[in-house]
């Protein structure tokens, strides 16, 4: 595959705002519509306490519920080396270990300093390689942080390089609050593929001030080979106070254009992504969405109205 590899994050950063529970048998679902139409990968879920996130509270009956080959293409999000314990004996291959660059969104997040969460990486490393999985290591707040403002990059830099990280597959760099633009994400990211020895380095967008899809064409010109994306631009941290949605799937696909990607296929994912937050009463932030429900008939992306 050419390009960068797109990720839907719709089923874990995507839910995690939102007020009305999905049933798991529905996320199921999403997973086998969104995996057929041909994303190559999802973000399924989160291991984060249940009584703190409780839209994700059945993220082990959803990955349960899933085949080893649909698993192979999805993502948990975990905390801690237990976390990975408890995810990959449930059947899930890929983790994805996360904290946050600055100790103020950390604590609120994970409840330690950043410093806690870099000690435990190496025991999550082991726990995922030792069952045959990959993990990658998620930086949140590598722009910004919604307590202590900016983020010092090399403070990034220093936990993408340090020994502790190593053995996991991937960097994340995540503007958690989408207040970076788009200078300040290559300039990051092209910095961060330097010291990654080798890893992809992907990019978590969020378009809280409208930069969502400029950065991350930004982080592809700098490099990063995997992006981030939620359905009709849902989701938000609820740790962190003024994020909002992430950059729509719809959106990047339509900017990205992948191989896989087609008229059609583009006009079912907006489908889907409506329904979805319908279903769930969240209003639809995907430009790409409007777009597609146009009239323009010349032009062959739009779909008319439903």
């Amino acid at each position: 595959m050419t390009g960068p590899v797109l990720r839907d994050v719709t089923l874990r950063d995507g839910l995690q705002l939102t007020g009305k529970p999905l049933p798991t048998e529905r996320k199921i679902g999403l997973v086998r519509t969104l995996l057929a139409a041909g994303v190559p990968e999802l973000e399924i879920g989160s291991l984060a306490r249940g009584d703190l996130v409780p839209p994700l509270a059945d993220t082990l009956d959803v990955v349960a519920g899933l085949t080893p080959e649909e698993l192979e293409r999805c993502w948990v999000w975990v905390a801690t080396p237990r976390h990975v314990q408890k995810a990959v004996a449930a059947g899930a291959r890929n983790v994805q270990y996360c904290f946050s660059v600055s100790d103020a969104h950390n604590n609120a997040n994970i409840g330690r300093d950043t410093e806690v969460s870099l000690a435990a990486m190496p025991d999550a490393v082991r726990f995922a390689l030792d069952a045959g999985g990959r993990i990658q290591l998620c930086l949140a707040t590598a722009f910004t942080c919604p307590f202590e403002g900016p983020v010092d990059p090399d403070r990034v830099l220093r936990i993408v390089g340090d020994p502790r990280t190593e053995g996991s597959c991937d960097v994340i760099v995540c503007d958690t609050l989408g207040q970076a633009v788009p200078s300040e994400v290559g300039a990051l990211v092209e910095r961060v593929g330097e010291v990654a020895g080798g890893r992809r380095v992907g990019f978590h967008g969020h378009d809280t001030w409208g930069q969502g899809v400029a950065n991350a064409m930004a982080a592809v010109s700098s490099g990063a080979a995997l992006l981030d994306g939620a359905l009709g631009g849902l989701g938000g941290c609820p740790f962190a106070p003024g994020a909002s949605g992430n950059t729509a799937t719809e959106d990047l696909l339509f900017a990205l254009r992948p191989q896989w990607l087609s008229p059609a296929v583009l006009a079912g994912l907006v489908g889907a992504g409506e329904d979805l937050l319908a279903e769930l009463g969240e209003p639809n932030r995907s430009r790409a969405a409007q777009g597609v429900r146009s009239r323009a008939e010349a032009f062959p992306w739009t779909a008319g109205p439903r």
